[in-house]
Parts: structure tokens; C-alpha cells; sequence
């Protein structure tokens, strides 16, 4: 069974759209890492459809290192946060652009 790209790149396209909207409206850290976690997948997802329409492994294999980045990404931007939390008591982005001790 063979799934139209069309179809693929639509619901990219709303995933990355609701990813966009996290990252701008949100203010807790803990949902802007999510929503750009969103966004890196609603990306993965138009390689694999691209790669199955073109029927190469290449997309494939971007979508292997992106999720590397985005694992990496995940890992170091939560230990920051935890590091954070830990100094000032609160996730919020906004109290977070001023970094003084």
C-alpha cells in the first residue's frame, strides 16, 4: 500500500505550522523544546515522503541524522533547563534573558 506524498506533506505542514505556533506563543522552556521537537519531525517526515516518492535512500538517511540532532538537542537543552530550574526556580523564557547571578 502505497501512501500519497501529498497526503505526507499536508500533515508536515500542519505539524510544523503547530511546532511554529509552540515556539512563538509558549512561554514555558519545556514546551518550546517539544514544539521544536515537533518540528524537527514534521521535517523528517517530508525526507521520508520525498525519499519514497523518489524512491532513494537519501532522504532516509537525513532523517537518520536529523533525529541524532534532535536526541543531542533534547539532551543538552534539558540539562540547561535543569540547570536553570535549579538556580532560579522557574522555567519561564521570559525570566530567563537575564542570565545574572
Amino acid at each position: 500500500m502505497e501512501i500519497n506524498p501529498n497526503f505526507c506533506l499536508s500533515i508536515s505542514l500542519i505539524l510544523f505550522t503547530i511546532g511554529t505556533a509552540g515556539v512563538l506563543l509558549r512561554r514555558s522552556i519545556i514546551v518550546i523544546l517539544m514544539s521544536i521537537e515537533l518540528m524537527l519531525n514534521a521535517v523528517n517526515l517530508t525526507f521520508a515522503a520525498f525519499s519514497a516518492q523518489l524512491r532513494s535512500m537519501d532522504g532516509q538517511i537525513f532523517v537518520f541524522f536529523v533525529m541524532a540532532v534532535a536526541a543531542a538537542e533534547a539532551v543538552v537543552g534539558l540539562a540547561i533547563l535543569i540547570a536553570l530550574f535549579r538556580l532560579r526556580g522557574e522555567t519561564d523564557a521570559d525570566g530567563m534573558n537575564r542570565l545574572r547571578w
